[in-house]
């Protein structure tokens, strides 16, 4: 009886927003910044197997398909729009909540579609709204990279669109089931390429770093846990076993690890190791093997906390300092010691340190790759784990905690709501670390994998210590400089800068050109050919008209003149007449 009972996670924040306002009225918009998202974790595991089936202008559409797969990636979602609403409870704008749950619930709409049109209506939510947590920081830098994200997705949903219409027109089925790499047409890889813009697969992944950092504190923390694991889940579930995925996916964990190495905003930091953490789910993707796919899934669900953790970490710094850059931060482990040490935290768990989430979940790749005899990609997954813990684990805390001199700042601890927030996402990174089973248990595929053997602790404390060492060596190498670092959203900054200067200038004279040609010929050469319709209408069509009324008027009244009234004289008249024409029909 009670698992009858459920009502789909998405529109659960879909009411929840809408009545966001109401509650905030009434005073009690923290109690519903709780309520709706801990309903929402706790009712995902009565949902049925399959739900929401209709038909739609004759397309069939299928809110809901739960299985092993879309299981572990609610399970995360939720349980991060519940840490994310916690942390943010200290925000009064109940705007910034309304556009993170709507945010959250096009994730989940998403994850929980079964076909195409219902996965597009939410893919397009997600964009729409998440742009507004980017917004709503209000200032110069955080409106311009909103508009490039909105652009830049709304790009990306067209690609999508198109795949999703060329694949419905060969063969009339919207479903969303797995595609092998054999049978892929345009279609299906234009459907692949709008998925891996939100992967943020390079060369499309510029809007990620562009537009992360420029988001509001709160905002980020959302950013960073839903719009590339959304991607990653999609992928998994369509496109599993494509080469090209395995091979970027490779490609983008050292591509974002090395920005990250020479970054000196925190937040950006941050963003660039989205870039290459989520490269080994793709990579794991495109591998397609069970380890390979449990292994993304796990690493999704891993990273999605520690990832959240550092930005709730550098956002309290943020928040509490009004500063984001390295070379403006140091010393302030004596003023905020919990915001340090959670963030510490994510900063092991996400290196790969044994106990923590990401020595279960990242190895599982890397082992994959070994298993499936794709000994490069297996390195380059390797190399790129020694750039983020020498990014992540060391420099970002040692920067902003420690430092080779002290910032001079003095700020408060972060708020009450943001360190649980912080104390939660830790718990889970040191949890799933001690406790793998936990996640294990919720993979798609049955788990073969123990990553407390010899050999993977061995590997991983030398790859770790001999980092560590590095740093220590080179630490006066690694000072950061507070300089900008061109990446390829060079191209469209700078192809809409030309844009902008080539619509002010010669399609702006080109203009005022034609506005002045029209002006001086057309506009005269318009008001005579409206006089010369005046005139044929005045003179044309009124005199023809008229003079036929007033000859019909004027026989009328001659007919009136034979309107005698004496009825012999109608006879009469009537009998000449039928003379008239016998004589006529005689003659002829």
């Amino acid at each position: 009886m009670t698992s009858s009972i459920f009502m789909h996670p998405a529109a659960l924040f879909l009411v929840g927003a809408l009545l966001l306002p109401l509650f905030r009225k009434f005073n009690a918009q923290k109690i519903w910044l709780v309520v709706v998202p801990l309903l929402a974790f706790l009712q995902i595991k009565y949902l049925p197997a399959s739900f929401g089936c209709v038909e739609w202008l004759g397309f069939k559409m299928q809110f809901g398909r739960v299985d092993q797969l879309t299981m572990v990636f609610l399970h995360v979602f939720t349980l991060m729009a519940l840490i994310g609403s916690i942390f943010g409870l200290h925000v009064k704008e109940s705007g910034q909540h309304v556009a993170a749950w709507l945010y959250v619930a096009g994730s989940l709409g998403t994850t929980l579609a079964g076909d195409y049109l219902t996965l597009f209506i939410f893919w397009e939510l997600m964009a729409f709204a998440s742009v507004f947590l980017v917004w709503y920081r209000k200032k110069k830098r955080s409106i311009e990279a909103g508009f490039r994200y909105l652009l830049v997705h709304t790009f990306g949903g067209l690609v999508l669109l198109g795949g999703i219409f060329l694949r419905y027109q060969a063969t009339h089925d919207l479903s969303f089931e797995l595609i092998s790499p054999d049978t892929a047409t345009l279609a299906e890889y234009l459907i692949m390429i709008g998925f891996m813009l939100n992967a943020a697969v390079p060369p499309i992944h510029a809007w990620l770093p562009d537009a992360y950092p420029e988001a509001t504190v709160t905002g980020a923390v959302f950013m960073c846990a839903f719009t590339t694991k959304t991607a990653v889940y999609v992928l998994a579930r369509g496109f599993a076993g494509f080469e090209a995925l395995a091979i970027m996916g490779a490609i983008m964990t050292l591509y974002g690890v090395g920005y990250a190495v020479i970054e000196n905003d925190a937040r950006r930091i941050l963003a660039y190791h989205i870039v290459s953490q989520v490269g080994y789910m793709v990579c794991g993707v495109g591998i397609g093997t069970e380890m390979a796919i449990n292994g993304a899934c796990a690493h999704a669900y891993a990273h999605i906390l520690y990832k959240a953790l550092l930005f709730m970490g550098v956002g309290s710094v943020l928040e509490m300092t009004g500063r984001s850059k390295l070379s403006e931060l140091g010393g302030l482990y004596k003023y905020m010691p919990f915001s340090m040490i959670f963030t510490v935290i994510g900063g092991i768990a996400i290196s790969g340190f044994p106990l923590t989430s990401g020595f279960i979940s990242k190895s599982m790749i890397i082992a994959a790759a070994g298993n499936n005899h794709q000994l490069i990609l297996m390195c380059m997954l390797s190399l790129a784990a020694v750039g983020t813990f020498l990014s992540v684990g060391i420099k970002l805390p040692y920067f902003i905690w420690f430092g080779p001199k002290d910032s001079g700042l003095k700020p408060k601890e972060a708020y009450w709501n943001m360190q649980v927030g912080m104390f939660m996402a830790a718990f889970m990174c040191i949890f799933l670390g001690v406790y793998p089973d936990y996640l294990y248990n919720m993979l798609p595929y049955a788990v073969h994998y123990h990553p407390y053997n010899s050999y993977h602790l061995t590997e991983t404390f030398h790859l770790l210590g001999f980092t560590g060492l590095g740093f220590y060596i080179m630490v006066k190498y690694l000072k950061p400089h507070d300089v900008s670092n061109l990446d390829l959203d060079w191209f469209y900054r700078r192809g809409a800068g030309w844009f902008m200067w080539v619509a002010r200038n010669p399609i702006n004279a080109v203009n005022e050109f034609v506005s002045n040609v029209y002006q001086t010929v057309g506009l005269r050469f318009t008001m005579a050919a409206a006089r010369a319709l005046s005139w044929f209408d005045w003179e044309g069509i009124d005199w023809a008209l008229d003079g036929s009324a007033k000859g019909i008027v004027q026989g009328g009244e001659q007919v009136r003149q034979f309107q005698t009234g004496k009825l012999q004289q109608y006879i009469g008249a009537a009998v000449a007449l039928l003379f008239l024409v016998l004589i006529v029909v005689v003659l002829i």
